[in-house]
């Protein structure tokens, strides 16, 4: 039972207000053993959904999770998902439909009626194609949750004039978003930021070595831009795609 349907019982003097209520707070959170208490009622109140990730859980936890949220809501999401967890969920999924994106690490369950509204449009850039995986996570994140997403990889500064087409296509398709991602000196984003009125999420990568390595000197070479840009963690593609497509659907 979702919440419009308890609203519908309510108006329709089938239920009291105090039974609507109490219905209403039942699907708040639904309990998984003593391992988990998933949010069921989160993509209700800030319009994107729970996803479940899959880094440091158990894989036999995190398949419950999966197959409990797409039964209740129709879908789940698991991000950061380890070969064992995926042939699991593959194994164990019974009637429901699973998606995998081999690129991004995320896996998809639903059910055969599940379908997405093409809502806002994305764009996707990455600096090198060693950052290309935490670019999938944001791009494939983006395209759940509504948006048409085009990317555009391998155009860092080491050769600047590779941007240009790509700026110049996202200007003429009336992007409202872009995703930027860069490792090593992360200056990709900033000098975007100042090439576009589009508003721009940089996404620092944990590409480059030695000093300054695993993304920390991108992401506070991000964080001292000059340009007007708002920054996410390092490798937070779920984080940048998922608030770009918020962007992009308001």
């Amino acid at each position: 039972m979702e919440i419009d349907e308890v609203l519908n019982q309510f108006k329709n003097d089938k239920i009291s207000k105090k039974q609507a209520k109490e219905r209403i707070a039942l699907l708040q959170l639904e309990e998984l053993e003593d391992e988990a208490r998933i949010d069921t009622m989160r993509e209700d109140r800030i319009g994107l959904p729970e996803a479940i990730l899959g880094e440091g859980k158990k894989t036999e936890t995190f398949v419950k999770i999966m197959k409990k949220m797409a039964k209740r809501k129709g879908r789940s999401i698991g991000t950061r998902v380890n070969k064992e967890q995926k042939q699991q969920l593959q194994k164990n999924k019974g009637q429901l439909e699973m998606e995998w994106h081999e690129k991004a690490n995320i896996a998809v369950l639903k059910t055969e009626k599940t379908k997405q509204k093409e809502e806002g449009k994305v764009g996707v850039i990455c600096a090198g194609t060693a950052d290309l995986p935490i670019a999938e996570e944001a791009k494939v994140t983006a395209e759940l949750l509504g948006c048409k997403v085009y990317n555009a990889y391998d155009v860092g500064v080491a050769g600047i004039h590779r941007i240009l087409p790509v700026l110049k296509k996202y200007n003429e398709e009336n992007i409202q978003v872009l995703v930027v991602a860069a490792g090593r000196d992360g200056s990709l984003p900033p000098v975007v930021a100042g090439m576009t009125d589009i508003p721009v999420i940089g996404l620092p990568v944990s590409t480059g070595y030695g000093a300054g390595g695993n993304g920390e000197a991108a992401l506070l070479s991000m964080l001292q831009s000059c340009s007007l840009l708002t920054v996410v963690n390092i490798d937070a593609g779920f984080t940048a795609g998922a608030m770009a497509a918020k962007i992009a659907k308001t």
